[in-house]
């Protein structure tokens, strides 16, 4: 009977231990990864994002700028305005290439990769040790034997995503 009575103490204490360590840790996520003091950033002002690539195509920047604002208005509780944000946001795309990425075994390119890459001004008005300018680049790779017209669309889409993601994450996730 002591067993069973030494047994019940121990399995009690243990459940009360593991419940107490619960209780004592405090867990903290967000699920966009944004790290924003509401009390002193309000606003964001997103210049336009121009497209200064050696090779143009025409839907890449409205397609990146459409992003930039979506994703800070669906993650972010900031108010965009015209000018004189909290935040700022600006750059332009700089370069858009296509690269013979490897050779077949007849000489002639096997895979193509393609390149974007954006260069970024941030300013935090509310703390200038955050400001910066880089730049962010995202590249696919796509065979060769198909046209770089019939893969642009999806693949300029899956880039765009990616950039600004890292930008949303350098600017505001303080990782």
């Amino acid at each position: 009977m002591a067993l069973t009575d030494f047994r019940k103490f121990m399995v009690t204490t243990l459940a009360v231990a593991v419940v107490a360590v619960i209780a004592a840790c405090k867990v903290s996520y967000k699920l966009t990864g944004a790290s924003i003091d509401y009390t002193k950033v309000k606003t964001i002002s997103l210049e336009t994002f121009q497209n200064r690539a050696a090779y143009q195509w025409g839907p890449m920047a409205p397609m990146l700028n459409e992003k930039i604002s979506d994703v800070f208005v669906q993650q972010t509780k900031l108010q965009q305005v015209q000018r004189g944000g909290d935040l700022q946001l600006a750059g332009e795309i700089t370069s858009y290439d296509q690269f013979n990425k490897s050779i077949s075994s007849d000489g002639y390119a096997a895979m193509v990769q393609l390149k974007i890459t954006v260069n970024v001004r941030f300013t935090n008005n509310t703390n200038h040790d955050e400001d910066f300018e880089r730049s962010f680049t995202a590249t696919r790779d796509f065979d060769a034997t198909q046209s770089l017209e019939s893969v642009q669309d999806d693949l300029v889409e899956q880039m765009i995503k990616e950039i600004v993601e890292s930008i949303f994450n350098a600017t505001l996730a303080n990782w």
